[in-house]
């Protein structure tokens, strides 16, 4: 099994940045597929940025993936030595306000969510 927890969520003015972190424990070894969806009031849950890893032990990566809604402002990586995937948004605007999730799909197809972080962009 593996936990993911998810943190650096709050409340920025619009034009800020925040950075978001899945802090991943348990089985990490593997390559894996970390990705961030975000769900607000009103909308269907939104896939916003992806990374394909060969492991957190490997330190490889592999593709980054981001939502047309996000390029360009939001970049995702990895932080190996944390086993963490970090999530730095930039120009934050009042449509970013969610509430985000990490979730990872590991080699041996299994797959786990955070409880999510909220951001508030006003």
């Amino acid at each position: 099994h593996v936990q993911l927890v998810e943190s650096g969520g709050g409340s920025v003015q619009v034009g800020g940045s925040l950075r978001l972190s899945c802090l991943a424990s348990g089985d990490t070894s593997g390559a894996y597929c970390m990705s961030w969806f975000r769900v607000s009031a009103g909308k269907v849950r939104e896939g916003i940025a992806s990374l394909d890893s060969d492991g957190f032990q490997s330190g490889v990566l592999r593709q980054t993936r981001y939502a047309e809604s996000v390029k360009g402002r939001f970049t995702v990586s990895q932080d190996s030595a944390e086993n963490t995937v970090n999530l730095q948004m930039n120009s934050l605007n009042t449509d970013d306000t969610a509430l985000y999730y990490c979730t990872v799909s590991t080699g041996r197809g299994d797959s786990y969510w955070g409880q999510g972080t909220q951001v508030t962009v006003s």
